[in-house]
């Protein structure tokens, strides 16, 4: 007996990253032993920031990839896309008409990318509701999220409190699971990794390119004898998540003895990122020459998805007064 069900999505806006492992991916993976899980990629969200067909699908099947060479287990988790369940839209609407206008005009998040040079849209102002779609839908106990995504979860939780006040108990309530501090991957700049910011290293890059992405990581200009500070440091803050205990305080010691110099330490960073991936990276070799089976686990996980996302709509229809005469 599964112990909750969980929900998570990713937006397929780029390729990929290490930080979009430690932050999030390597938890869900552990979360698939103990509980029903349900990981969708996010297609209609990057929407707002992808007006290319071609690469969002690139970007959109390249998640598949990844998540299944990092060792997701399609017999245990429904692995789909956002856009092969249109009940989430249809649900979408309908919570659009109990959700207030001052409740999405203080969303950070639409804040923050508007201060950042995005040109508002509607579907950037209306992601909090499609984000609580994709979340009820599905009767959702759990759904991890990191801190900046909490405050959406709390909208979530309030557009469904509000409906089940308006039509009767309908709706899931679902707890947040925040994820760990670990979620704070620096990228090669040192602010939060991200996509947004070009500072990602992916995890499959081949040899050379990861190498230079590492060689690129921003550093002080301490020559090579002097003691550096490992604890204002990119390249140990991002060593750390590999190393043993043992390894990083080594590391440590040579920063604060001098005589170690920043490219020293990215060298041995470089290794560390290239080992860890290894296995992974030869999975998703494998599994870029049999694309017939990651097509048939986004088939099953959605159809498995529709089942559960037909039952809620039903609930929804009912209470909200829908008919439908006509079904295909």
């Amino acid at each position: 007996m599964k112990n909750k069900r969980i929900l998570s999505g990713i937006q397929p806006s780029g390729v990929l990253h290490i930080g979009n492992y430690f932050g999030a991916i390597k938890q869900f993976l552990q979360l698939q032993e103990e509980n029903e899980c349900y990981y969708f990629i996010a297609n209609y969200h990057a929407l707002n920031s992808i007006q290319e067909p071609e690469l969002l699908k690139q970007h959109s099947f390249g998640v598949a990839l990844d998540y299944l060479a990092l060792g997701l287990d399609p017999e245990k988790v429904a692995l789909f896309l956002q856009s092969d369940v249109p009940e989430v839209t249809e649900l979408a609407w309908i919570l659009s008409t109990i959700t207030s206008m001052g409740l999405l005009e203080r969303a950070h998040s639409y804040k923050d990318k508007i201060a950042k040079g995005q040109l508002p849209n509607h579907g950037l102002f209306a992601y909090p509701v499609l984000m609580a779609a994709d979340i009820l839908i599905y009767d959702s106990d759990i759904v991890p999220v990191g801190k900046d995504q909490k405050q959406h979860l709390e909208m979530t939780r309030d557009i469904a409190i509000r409906f089940n006040n308006l039509f009767g108990e309908t709706f899931v309530v679902p707890e947040p699971m925040i994820l760990s501090e670990v979620a704070v991957v620096p990228g090669v700049d040192g602010q939060k990794m991200s996509k947004s910011y070009d500072n990602t290293i992916e995890m499959f890059l081949e040899h050379k390119p990861l190498k230079k992405k590492v060689m690129g990581i921003v550093t002080d200009s301490k020559a090579l004898e002097e003691p550096k500070d490992p604890d204002h440091s990119t390249i140990v803050d991002l060593y750390k998540l590999f190393a043993t205990k043992e390894e990083l305080q080594t590391m440590r010691e040579n920063y604060l003895a001098g005589g170690f110099g920043y490219g020293h330490a990215k060298k041995e960073l470089l290794e560390k990122i290239w080992a860890y991936f290894e296995d992974a990276r030869n999975r998703r070799k494998e599994l870029t020459e049999n694309l017939d089976f990651v097509r048939e686990v986004l088939r099953t996980g959605a159809e498995k998805a529709r089942e559960r996302a037909d039952v809620v709509m039903k609930r929804v229809r009912a209470a909200a007064g829908i008919e439908k005469f006509f079904v295909k």
